[in-house]
């Protein structure tokens, strides 16, 4: 199952997950790119994308607007679904209209890989990135150990290149695959300080000691985090 948060109160960017890319709302087309993996639901907690996810032969179930993470969303969708527990739940973020499926396969086959791993709370992949992109805030950089288990998320520059110039960045994507137990023991944790830091939920799965596996995937695909994000899309959707 592939579940994707729609929240229309984005601080952000607010009903960003409606923004117009080529005659079609952005979390549609985001499902879109995605449904020939597996069975998609949107989850949201507005009325008016459920009616648009209807319009578009999407399925979408309605969600609490209190969530403070899309996480928390999808668990809760997964509820409404009455999915077993050993059920893989993936989580693709509503702003990723060009994802290829190749990608979120990945996240897919590693997560059924890791199904019977205690250990591993969380499965998500990560792109390589150039020294100019990891700049960008809104790129999450992710620094892996030998067997590719997240060692650290951050928005800042990691590693730093403190004698060298450094040009292999990690670039991570919000693509997070779970089972639904593994998804309602990362929802029942407690909120981390460094996640209330950095505003990465994943690091909750971190602080808490468990593992984050990554896939290196090659992607074309970006976020929409911004006006100039959408501003962008907008362009490579015409080319």
């Amino acid at each position: 199952m592939i579940i994707i948060p729609a929240r229309i109160g984005s601080s952000r960017f607010p009903n960003k997950v409606l923004a117009d890319i080529g005659g079609v709302p952005m979390v549609i087309r985001t499902a879109m790119a995605v449904q020939n993996i597996d069975s998609v639901v949107i989850a949201t907690d507005a009325q008016e994308v459920i009616e648009i996810a209807k319009e578009h032969g999407i399925d979408a179930v309605m969600t609490s607007d209190r969530h403070k993470s899309g996480t928390d969303r999808i668990y809760e969708a997964a509820q409404i679904l009455k999915l077993h527990e050993d059920d893989i739940v993936i989580n693709v973020q509503g702003d990723e209209p060009f994802i290829e499926s190749d990608v979120v396969q990945a996240v897919y086959d590693m997560t059924l890989k890791n199904r019977d791993n205690e250990k591993v709370l969380m499965n998500s992949c990560y792109k390589r990135i150039t020294n100019s992109e990891a700049d960008d805030p809104n790129i999450v950089k992710v620094v892996t150990d030998t067997e590719g288990i997240a060692l650290y998320f951050s928005r800042a520059k990691i590693p730093y290149p403190r004698d060298h110039h450094f040009d292999s960045y990690k670039g991570h994507l919000g693509i997070y695959g779970f089972t639904v137990k593994s998804l309602s023991r990362f929802c029942a944790l407690s909120s981390a300080p460094l996640e209330e830091i950095e505003k990465l939920e994943q690091l909750r799965a971190l602080y808490h000691g468990y593992e984050v596996a990554m896939a290196e995937v090659e992607t074309e695909s970006f976020g929409i985090d911004t006006q100039e994000d959408l501003e962008k899309a907008i362009r490579h959707h015409r080319l």
